[in-house]
Parts: C-alpha cells; structure tokens; sequence
C-alpha cells in the first residue's frame, strides 16, 4: 500500500533538523549562503540540488499581531505526477513511480533532457519542486527516503523530528489521522485545512491560508497551460504504446 508522510504544521519549531538530517542521509553538499543579507531566517534562500528539504519562513500581519509561519518544504510525490507525465513525453522512464511505496524518483536518465525540457517539466510541477545539478545535468529533489522505506525505517526527516511535526505510514492510516488532528485544530484555527490529501503523499495540515505559507503550498491555479508541443506530444502517446 501507498506510503504517506503527514506534516503537521501547528508543531513545526523550525528547528531544522528534518533539513540537516535529509542532507546528511543523502551526503548532500554544503551551501554557500549569505543568511543575514535578505532579511530572513530561511537558510538557503530556495530548493536547490543539495537541499531537497527546506524549512520556509514566512511572516505577517494577522491584524495588529506578527504571525510566523513554518513550513518544511519538499516533494509531494504525486499520485498522478504532472512531473513524471510531461517527462515521459520526450524520454520515458527517466522519472519513475515506486508502486509499492507510492515514491516520485528521478533517474541518472534525467541528464538527457535539454535545458528547455527540463523547464517545461519544473514548470509542470504545482509545487515548484525539480531542481538540476548543473555539472551532472541530473534532476534532484526529495526521494521519500526510498530506500530506507524498503529496509523497513521511516524517512530520515520524520525520525528526528523532535515536536511530532511529521508522521509517516500506511496512506489510509496518516489520511485518518489528519482528519483527526483537522478537527481538533479548526476550534482555535478556522482556517486550519489539510493541503491537496485526494492527491498527494505528503500531505500537510496547515492552520493558516496557503498563501500565507508560501507561493506553492497547494497546488490550486499554479500549473500553467501545456505547451503546443506538450499538447500534440500527449496525443500521439496512446499511438506509440499500441505500436509497442
């Protein structure tokens, strides 16, 4: 059965450890930053190939009162991945789904894809999510820590959380439990919503507007229209799999 991870954001601290221990699990690099120029802790400023997990901040008015917004931001691992669909239009099987745990994962095969390809396929995703080492040319982002789902251990951000943020296990299961958490937190947060669940595997429960998270926290009215090419691409896809 499909894996979930569930992100409950009334509990995240920001205390980071979910980035750091992402990093340290896939032997990411080092980033070079300047924290203290651009007027915030976010640290770095974005997603990029050596982060495939980032704590966003985020802060605003909420009347007179100063709100302050955490949100660990990675992969949605789509049940239906725009990435993977625009992907297969030019080389199929350069991202691939795990069926078993439900995880989005890029391939050493991503490398050939042209620089305008992979922007179309970056801009397919709602969440703003792929990013590309530029010396490899491979497309990185959160892997759901797949291989350690496979060796029976949960994924290295949800087993250091220290506050209970992130939970992980059967999709039923974590879908049960955010609709529990959901009530509980809508009689202080009325606003409180779980993001995208019907279509996503990390699913997050936020107690505030979307938008006052980040840009792409769910993913209504941010994927642009097909390209022309994309378009026709589409159509010839059920062509090409009879003649296969």
């Amino acid at each position: 059965m499909t894996k979930t991870i569930l992100v409950d954001t009334s509990r995240c601290t920001a205390c980071r450890g979910c980035q750091i221990a992402c990093k340290e699990w896939h032997g990411l690099d080092a980033n070079k930053t300047t924290q203290y120029q651009w007027g915030s802790h976010q640290n770095p400023p974005d997603l990029n190939p050596n982060n495939y997990k980032l704590v966003r901040f985020s802060e605003h008015l909420d009347g007179d009162v100063i709100r302050w917004n955490f949100f660990p931001d990675q992969c949605r691992h789509c049940d239906m991945a725009p990435c993977k669909e625009t992907a297969d239009i030019y080389i199929e099987e350069a991202i691939v789904r795990d069926d078993t745990t439900g995880a989005i994962l890029f391939t050493e095969k991503t490398r050939e894809y042209s620089d305008e390809q992979f922007e179309e396929i970056r801009e397919s995703c709602p969440y703003n999510i792929p990013r590309r080492n530029m010396e490899t040319r491979i497309m990185a982002k959160c892997t759901m820590c797949n291989d350690r789902i496979h060796n029976g251990m949960p994924p290295a951000c949800v087993k250091v959380c220290p506050t209970g943020t992130m939970q992980f296990g059967e999709r039923e299961d974590m879908l049960k439990k955010a609709e529990a958490r959901l009530e509980v937190l809508k009689k202080d947060w009325p606003d409180a919503m779980m993001a995208d669940p019907d279509d996503v595997n990390v699913i997050f429960l936020l107690i505030d507007k979307p938008e006052n998270y980040h840009e792409f926290s769910v993913a209504e009215n941010s994927v642009g229209p097909m390209t022309k090419k994309q378009f026709f691409a589409q159509l010839a896809r059920p062509f090409k799999a009879m003649k296969a």
